[in-house]
């Protein structure tokens, strides 16, 4: 395991003290879950997760048992940003019909409890890991860890929302459309410098969008780090972050997972991580075809996936406003993580990355 694998394990993994911008009274807290959260019995012991760049994500632990807290930060927010409510409600729909998402116990929208909204679910015990090659681990392993993380979110996309209780999660159709248009409107109210490239990317994206209207609850930020895998089994036992989560279109969700199989170099992605250069064979992780394949055999989508280039260009184009939102927050002074400084770097070459993959498109 290289020293940076360490470093960026370390970072992520685990709980710290609650930052001092984070903070609120416990023990109104505590006075609420005895109220609202069946079986709940204090004291109550909280601290915070050192992962997570959007929504504060707190440990609650009692006695008997762990929770976790998500709550909305502090402050000036973007419009429809940090959604937990949304969370909470996809979260409680999926784990009712059986898909590998925590259990919820309650949401709160009364700001004077904690001074923001925000929601209680189960703590699931497992493994998160934060380094896509899977360091330390077998490579057979490696390839069961990756065909598991692909039939959860083949799974998730077979979902009948409808029947799930989430026919009015998001509006189907058009998803690419509304999506660049958030994510633009997002990257032009948190702009910090002017990249020319986001500029070309906001006036060639909506023109080029492959005209196929599929829709499926889309998970939006569907990565390792965001699952938990059973202790000791290449097996998907929870899947988090939920905020980016709506009624969208699979190839959007999927093509975004697959941006570690393209992302330059280390650190550039925003969480996404990278296996680009990787001798994949070797180290028993599929690669970007074997993965496509996989996913599509599950899917009933016996064609494959065409317009890949688009795909890519988009989701670099939306990981860049997604930074860029971050860069804004670090701006105000709500952004949750101390490693938001260093994300909202990236936008640039991110933005030149979309460009590159929008050229290969056909962009002039």
């Amino acid at each position: 395991m290289t020293d940076a694998t360490e470093s960026r394990q370390e970072q992520f993994s685990g709980t710290k003290e609650v930052a001092d911008t984070h903070r609120f009274d416990e023990k109104r807290l505590e006075a609420y879950m005895a109220a609202h959260v069946d079986g709940f019995k204090g004291p109550l012991t909280v601290s915070q997760f050192k992962g997570g760049q959007s929504n504060p994500t707190y440990q609650l632990v009692t006695p008997s048992k762990k929770y976790v807290l998500r709550r909305k930060p502090p402050g000036k927010l973007l419009p429809s940003a940090h959604a937990v409510d949304r969370e909470y409600k996809v979260i409680t729909a999926l784990h009712g019909v059986g898909f590998p998402a925590p259990r919820t116990y309650c949401l709160c929208d009364d700001d004077s409890v904690i001074g923001t909204m925000f929601y209680i679910m189960d703590m699931v015990e497992g493994r998160v890991l934060w380094e896509p090659l899977l360091p330390g681990i077998e490579p057979a392993m490696r390839w069961k860890i990756y065909e598991a993380l692909n039939d959860t979110l083949a799974r998730l996309h077979m979902v009948d929302y409808a029947a799930a209780g989430l026919g009015d999660f998001g509006k189907p159709g058009n998803y690419f459309t509304r999506q660049i248009s958030r994510w633009s409107k997002q990257y032009v109210a948190s702009e910090t410098e002017s990249i020319p490239e986001m500029n070309r990317l906001m006036e060639w994206l909506p023109e080029n969008v492959p005209q196929d209207d599929s829709t499926s609850v889309v998970h939006g930020d569907y990565r390792l780090d965001n699952t938990i895998l059973h202790p000791t089994e290449p097996k998907v036992i929870a899947v988090l972050d939920w905020e980016l989560s709506t009624l969208g279109h699979p190839l959007g969700d999927f093509t975004y997972s697959l941006m570690q199989w393209v992302m330059p170099g280390q650190g550039t992605g925003g969480g996404t991580g990278s296996i680009r250069t990787a001798n994949l064979k070797e180290l028993g992780i599929p690669t970007l075809d074997e993965y496509i394949a996989m996913y599509c055999e599950r899917t009933n989508r016996p064609g494959g996936i065409e317009n890949l280039d688009f795909y890519f260009s988009y989701n670099f184009f939306r990981l860049a406003g997604i930074l860029q939102g971050i860069a804004g927050r670090v701006r105000d002074g709500t952004a949750s993580s101390e490693h938001a400084k260093q994300m909202a770097q990236n936008v640039r070459p991110l933005a030149q990355e979309a460009w590159t993959y929008a050229q290969r498109a056909g962009a002039v």
